[in-house]
């Protein structure tokens, strides 16, 4: 397993929207474990294969306190939605920023699981927000697509500050 880089906002390849997984062969095992690896790695919740530039529909999960319980949704679909939640969100691919995100209070999800078995998932609480958060990402949308725009903008300049910074120190 490795390691695999994580996609910074506001890189354009964040808003590219992922196709469907045709097959759940050796190579897309691997990459779900590389990035339960890497969503471990870096003390995230949640990880779309977007994140790390592969635009199929992949996430992996794990809201768990110990880090126990993964999930891995292949082609995830929300089919049911219910109530309205506020709560505040983080992204691994938007360091260091967290903001209020208004989401579905429950939602049932139909996917597939890493076999290539189909199932259904309902959630809500912490499970229900990272599902949504995550297949957003699968859409090219990132949690900050939900704030103002002068909030959005405040902090792609801070993130562009940040790159910009780290870039000149590594030439």
């Amino acid at each position: 397993m490795s390691i695999l880089t994580i996609l910074e906002f506001p890189d354009d390849r964040l808003r590219k929207i992922a196709t469907c997984v045709e097959v759940i062969d050796a190579a897309r095992s691997t990459l779900i474990d590389d990035m339960f690896e890497t969503m471990y790695e870096s003390n995230g919740i949640g990880l779309a294969a977007t994140q790390i530039d592969f635009h199929e529909q992949i996430i992996v999960m794990d809201v768990s306190e110990d880090k126990d319980a993964p999930f891995c949704f292949v082609n995830p679909e929300i089919i049911e939605q219910e109530g309205v939640d506020v709560s505040e969100e983080g992204c691994l691919s938007v360091p260091g920023f967290f903001e209020k995100v208004e989401r579905a209070k429950k939602v049932v999800v139909s996917a597939l699981n890493r076999d290539g078995e189909a199932f259904e998932c309902s959630a809500e609480g912490m499970l229900a927000i990272c599902i949504q958060h995550e297949m957003d990402h699968l859409n090219g949308k990132l949690f900050v697509d939900y704030l103002s725009p002068l909030k959005r903008q405040r902090i792609k300049k801070k993130l562009e500050k940040i790159h910009k910074t780290y870039r000149s120190r590594n030439n």
